[in-house]
């Protein structure tokens, strides 16, 4: 595809590639400006399955306007070849952004707002994102946070019928088809299981994204995909010392594991994290949460 056009665009380099297609940075000929072209593999092209989901796909995201989601110019076919347009986002993945030591609580707690803020939107849209991770973040230079990739939002409502909107592979054939266990790590207990998904299960992974920004590991991963999925139905994750108790109890909310006790909707999470990020930039109102310390052992011998 390199060097060749695509209906009015310069195909220049690759970019990235997913279950849905590959992802080239282009220059729109017409209005001389750079893009992100996702073009559907010829050797999938002729799954219609395929063909519908990434149709679902340029649907879900051009339904949206945000300055924190990526913007879908168009959809079309050229010689054969299915492909998408989209802003150029020029960053950082946020996984590379937190590295192995996460980030400091005042960023994440800005990023996450940011991302928060996206999802709110989203979700006002009757769109469910299902594969919110830090992979799916970009990070500008200016330090703000982009939501990418709709490659499996649900679009609710009257957009697509339960039977197409409701097509989540299951962990067997997500695993079959080389989806990394990162994945699954932040997938909620109900999708993970396979089962009907709304907004709860993306304030879930927001949750799993969240824990991760601030501590650099990942809440449920373990050395398999049918480890980690045990991890996401059945473990809590570990405590973070260091951070604000009314982060630590977001977190916690985020994360329960039956949807009704999470929070309802990712505007409520959005609101709890700007009162937190304003008590942070004030420098008041916050407790600290520290680890406890450890419960001193009284001797035999009558000594403390």
């Amino acid at each position: 595809m390199i060097g060749t056009t695509l209906s009015h665009y310069r195909v220049l380099e690759k970019l990235g590639e997913g279950g849905m297609g590959v992802v080239y940075r282009a220059m729109d000929l017409k209005l001389e400006r750079p893009v992100a072209l996702k073009v559907m593999p010829a050797e999938k092209a002729g799954d219609a399955d395929r063909r519908r989901r990434f149709l679902q796909e340029a649907r879900a995201a051009s339904a949206l306007r945000h300055p924190g989601i990526v913007s879908v110019y168009e959809i079309d076919e050229a010689e054969g070849v299915h492909f998408i347009a989209m802003e150029l986002i020029e960053g950082r993945s946020l996984s590379d952004v937190i590295g192995r030591k996460g980030l400091p609580v005042g960023e994440a707690v800005r990023l996450a707002r940011q991302v928060a803020d996206a999802l709110a939107c989203a979700h006002a849209s009757g769109i469910v994102h299902r594969d919110l991770k830090p992979a799916n973040v970009v990070v500008t230079a200016e330090g703000e946070a982009k939501l990418l990739d709709s490659g499996l939002a649900k679009l609710t409502g009257s957009e697509l019928s339960a039977a197409e909107g409701d097509d989540l592979p299951t962990l067997a054939a997500r695993t079959a088809e080389g989806t990394i266990v990162g994945t699954v790590a932040y997938m909620s207990p109900e999708q993970a299981e396979g089962k009907a998904v709304d907004v709860r299960s993306d304030v879930f992974s927001f949750g799993a994204m969240l824990h991760e920004m601030l501590t650099g590991r990942t809440a449920f991963a373990r050395e398999s995909a049918t480890a980690t999925l045990a991890a996401v139905l059945r473990d809590e994750p570990p405590a973070i010392a260091g951070i604000p108790h009314d982060l630590e109890a977001l977190l916690r909310r985020c994360l329960r594991k039956a949807p009704p006790k999470r929070f309802q909707s990712m505007a409520d999470v959005k609101v709890v994290l700007e009162e937190i990020e304003e008590a942070l930039t004030s420098g008041a109102g916050l407790v600290v949460a520290t680890p406890a310390p450890p419960k001193r052992m009284a001797l035999r011998l009558g000594f403390a």
